[in-house]
């Protein structure tokens, strides 16, 4: 099993964070970009995506300060 430092799991979550933010960049705005029409089911994918690795990252940083 894979034994992280704290300075690996900080910089997992932050890569987490990270990966929220293209998540709702891409899902929500844009579909703005696009020529077919706004999807509520897509913009409510990527506010879950955003919400629940956001979650993940808090979770990883968490972890790593223990």
């Amino acid at each position: 099993m894979l034994e992280f430092k704290e300075r690996q799991w900080t910089m997992l979550a932050d890569k987490f964070g990270d990966a929220a933010n293209v998540a709702l960049g891409a899902l929500v705005f844009g579909q703005f970009l696009s020529d077919s029409g706004f999807s509520l089911l897509v913009a409510l994918s990527g506010l879950a995506a955003w919400i629940a690795l956001l979650f993940w990252a808090a979770l990883l940083t968490s972890r790593g300060e223990s």
